[in-house]
């Protein structure tokens, strides 16, 4: 049976430099699940596969570190970093707050046409049927809406929240009925972007990413009682 990495090996990208192609890999590999939490990363089975030094793959995996989906273990290397169920509700708690603010400050300065590509991505999320799809969408959906905002710095925090928590929400909503849910609280933020009401598009985030959050900690507690480890 062949390896998660013989899985996720994939083409060279002459764009990318090694470490950035070896560190795209395996994110996507951590996110889709392919590398389940606790698992050892092995630089030299890694080098291998993408036939580098081991050098871009430790920066790679420092890389992935710093995003907080690898952990360095003394005495067993990298490995896939898994999140207590307090830290989700941290992180979530935190996106929350931050959503808020992009959205309140991106009400008053987007554009029809903006809305209408963020209606694309909502009308393309409700019709998806892969998890991974859901993942992606579900981002699209809500940085074109918080991109007028014009503040990247404020969008590169709460993509990296994504980032930490985005395969636990992938797994969440592979196994739940909490698309319909889901889609109809993203309705309703983007009717307050169209009715141009800040207060209403903050607070309907706010709240769509709370009740996430909840439903996500409740998910992986009965997850992980039952022997689950991600």
């Amino acid at each position: 049976m062949p390896s998660a990495l013989e899985l996720i090996s994939a083409q060279k990208v002459p764009r990318l430099s090694a470490s950035d192609h070896v560190a795209q890999t395996l994110k996507k590999a951590i996110v889709d699940g392919l590398l389940p939490a606790g698992e050892v990363l092995r630089q030299d089975e890694i080098a291998g596969h993408f036939h580098v030094s081991k050098i871009p793959v430790r920066e790679a995996l420092k890389h992935l570190e710093a995003k907080g989906l690898v952990t360095f273990l003394r005495n067993r290397g990298a490995v896939v970093a898994s999140l207590s169920a307090d830290e989700i509700d941290e992180y979530m708690e935190i996106r929350a707050m931050l959503e808020a603010r992009a959205a309140r400050l991106s009400v008053p300065l987007i554009s029809e046409q903006t809305i209408e590509v963020a209606r694309q991505h909502l009308d393309a999320f409700g019709q998806a049927t892969d998890a991974g799809r859901w993942g992606e969408l579900n981002w699209l959906f809500h940085s074109t809406l918080y991109a007028a905002a014009g503040r990247p710095i404020l969008l590169a925090e709460i993509r990296s929240l994504y980032n930490k928590v985005e395969r636990y929400v992938r797994a969440l909503l592979s196994v739940t009925t909490e698309m319909p849910k889901t889609q109809h609280e993203h309705t309703e933020i983007l009717g307050a972007f169209v009715r141009r009401d800040p207060d209403a598009a903050a607070e309907l985030t706010r709240a769509h990413v709370l009740d996430a959050g909840a439903s996500l900690v409740s998910y992986l507690n009965d997850h992980r009682s039952k022997g689950g480890n991600k």
